[in-house]
């Protein structure tokens, strides 16, 4: 019983192979290469956000919206990213206590940075070197003194498509001191900086 239960078995699999045999073939298994973000190369793009700072050895505190553009260049070895990125700002940040009236009419940046891609999401930090104009007012007088100083930050950075991104990006900026008259004291400027932006990927 058990040989005739088994030779019917071996005959209805091989009637079915048979069978599959004579059917044209069907479209063979598609898998689609896995996509990974590429970060590396050439991008420019536009800013906002706001800043909030204080005029060193003075009691204001220059506060206000900005806006400007950045260009870069990024190398990708894997996950890693470096590059490196320039930005010109223009700022509307100011503050007037008592006689005084400062205020930051521009400022820029040149850093490196340096992070991890997990695919379309970048995080970095990102420092170097800032400069920027600080004015000071003093009844009706007026001293504007261009300063350099350093910068230090972090932010993240998301492709949407393989050529547009946007960013998240967190500076904190210090402008050393320099004389002004109108104060009669060294002055230097330190501010952190919120802004937002988009970049193209060449």
């Amino acid at each position: 019983m058990k040989r005739l239960f088994l030779a019917a078995a071996v005959m209805s699999a091989v009637s079915g192979a048979a069978m599959a045999a004579d059917l044209p073939p069907g479209p063979s298994p598609y898998y689609a290469p896995a996509s990974y973000y590429n970060w590396g190369g050439w991008y420019a793009g536009l800013n906002l956000g706001y800043q909030w700072g204080d005029v060193t050895n003075n009691p204001t505190s220059p506060s206000g919206l900005l806006g400007g553009a950045q260009v870069g260049y990024n190398w990708q070895n894997g996950g890693f990213v470096l590059g490196a990125e320039t930005d010109i700002q223009l700022s509307g940040a100011d503050d007037t206590f008592a006689p005084w009236k400062f205020s930051n009419p521009w400022f820029g940046t040149l850093r490196g940075r340096i992070g991890y891609a997990m695919n379309n999401i970048l995080i970095y930090g990102t420092g170097g070197f800032a400069y920027g104009d600080l004015t000071g007012e003093l009844a009706g007088l007026e001293e504007t003194k261009t300063h350099t100083g350093w910068t230090l930050g972090a932010g993240m950075e998301v492709g949407f498509t393989p050529r547009w991104s946007a960013k998240a990006e967190y500076l904190y900026m210090d402008l050393a001191d320099r004389g002004y008259t109108v104060t009669g004291v060294n002055n230097g400027f330190e501010t952190n900086i919120l802004r937002f932006g988009v970049n193209y990927h060449f």
